[in-house]
């Protein structure tokens, strides 16, 4: 199973179930700037505990590993739960939803968009991946985000919100970060 194949199978999940999600991190910076291989896919959703019970039962087989118990947990402490698929090593990096405003914002201003030959997938708009990825640097410091941050900044193919980006770059805590992508960019 292939990455697509293996985001399909997790959508297609997702939306039978009616979880609310954005794929995020570098698929979606791939979708508004310069695609580049990434090992895993990354995805908000916001879900209960039942839902995410219901959806580690869609994966209970051998061909996938999910840990009910992680997800309950990922749902009760804000964090995130792992789906993987072992005989391709594709894994799915599944990240509950905050209560914090941009959180909601994430989900709520997600677009279709076409992941996927034969249907649209929902996709964070480009403002909040590169959001999500001033997080990530923040956090990490690794230069692959900025890299996914320029080549959405690079793109012709859409426009970004400078105004929204500026003042949530600031209410997150990552206005300096911001800031310091833009001036390199000149």
């Amino acid at each position: 199973m292939d990455q697509l194949q293996l985001l399909r199978t997790v959508v297609e999940a997702l939306e039978r179930l009616s979880i609310r999600y954005a794929v995020v991190g570098s698929f979606a910076s791939g979708v508004w700037g310069e695609p580049r291989f990434t090992n895993d896919i990354d995805i908000v959703v916001e879900m209960d505990v039942f839902a995410a019970v219901a959806f580690c039962r869609r994966f209970a087989s051998d061909e996938f590993y999910v840990s009910a118990s992680a997800a309950e947990e990922a749902v009760e402490r804000g964090g995130q739960f792992n789906l993987i698929h072992p005989p391709s090593g594709g894994k799915v990096d599944l990240m509950i939803a905050s209560e914090s405003a941009w959180s909601a914002d994430q989900l709520r201003r997600a677009v279709p968009a076409d992941l996927l030959p034969d249907r649209t997938v929902r996709v964070a708009r480009p403002e909040d991946v590169i959001l999500g990825k001033l997080l990530y640097y923040r956090d990490g410091g690794s230069d692959k985000h900025v890299r996914d941050i320029t080549g959405v900044l690079a793109t012709d193919v859409v426009k970004v919100d400078r105004e929204y980006l500026d003042r949530t770059a600031d209410e997150l805590g990552v206005g300096e970060e911001w800031r310091s992508i833009l001036a390199k960019l000149g």
